[in-house]
């Protein structure tokens, strides 16, 4: 049993991952958060403890005698990455064996150079999560739906031109936080890369499965790159469900910013994820994406 940090642990997938790694009945578990505990929907046997991110030395007390932590921080909340940068720093200090960062958290960052040789880490990277394909149906207990440019509701989607054979990961929720939970247990170092791969499947792969499991063809708006780049969407739809975190005054510039990126990412192999932790896994079984959507999709109009 190891003593687990999970900050940023109110989080919808945090939420998920917790409840992983209570299921597995083997370490001691606090969530690490910048509010007060709840007065009710907290995990049984999960300890709160309310954190200032911006005070190192306060940090540093918090994660004395904690092995591991897992950071869950909403990197829009934190510009920068000063929270982030901050818990690296007192986690070193403090002794912690390994760090995983929020996604991206340590990309293009000078300043974590020479930290990994003290602290062991793995980013976690499980791509897109699948049950977003299955909006607006909820399809885990904490994740709420979210919209992608692959609107099986409405049997449409948006596609790069000249990139439908551009590979994407598609990971359910339960199965990424099923595998942060193994290796959360696993006593061998972590790769650097974190990688978790539930489905490799192309663009046009996902649509001919859509069209199946929805009953007929999709429509199909296509856009190119360089308007994406310039900053255009020459699409007549776009997102509309917003994550609970952006202000409504933010709203429609960033689900349009959303929307372009994750079409620049996918045609430039953003979305495809390694597979480090499904080789340390080797036995773990993946929930399919075609019986998944199929499951999502039955009897529905």
């Amino acid at each position: 049993m190891v003593k687990v940090a999970v900050a940023g642990g109110s989080g919808q997938v945090a939420r998920e991952v917790i409840d992983a790694l209570v299921t597995s009945g083997k370490h001691d578990i606090t969530i690490f958060s910048r509010g007060p505990a709840p007065a009710t929907d907290l995990t049984r046997g999960v300890k709160w403890q309310a954190v200032d991110y911006n005070d190192k030395g306060a940090l540093v007390e918090a994660f004395r005698g904690i092995h591991t932590v897992l950071s869950f921080v909403q990197l829009l909340s934190d510009p920068g990455q000063k929270a982030q940068k901050n818990m690296i720093d007192a986690a070193i200090v403090a002794g912690v064996k390994r760090f995983a960062p929020s996604d991206r958290g340590i990309d293009n960052m000078a300043w974590w150079e020479g930290k990994q040789k003290v602290i062991e880490y793995t980013l976690f990277q499980p791509g897109l999560f699948l049950d977003y394909l299955a909006f607006p149906y909820k399809t885990s207990k904490h994740v709420d739906p979210l919209q992608t440019v692959f609107d099986f509701k409405n049997r449409r989607a948006i596609v790069v031109d000249g990139h439908e054979g551009a590979t994407i990961s598609l990971t359910t929720v339960a199965d990424a936080a099923a595998v942060i939970a193994l290796a959360v247990d696993y006593d061998g170092k972590w790769p650097t890369a974190g990688g978790i791969r539930g489905n490799r499947i192309s663009v046009s792969q996902i649509l001919e499965i859509g069209n199946r499991v929805r009953g007929c063809p999709f429509a199909i708006e296509k856009v190119n790159t360089e308007d994406l780049e310039a900053g255009e969407l020459k699409t007549s739809w776009g997102l509309e469900a917003v994550h609970q975190a952006v202000s409504d005054d933010q709203a429609q510039a960033l689900l349009k910013a959303v929307c372009i990126g994750t079409l620049l990412s996918i045609s430039k192999g953003g979305w495809d994820s390694s597979d480090e932790m499904n080789q340390l896994f080797p036995k773990y079984e993946f929930a399919s994406i075609d019986e998944f959507l199929s499951k999502v999709w039955q009897g529905k109009l």
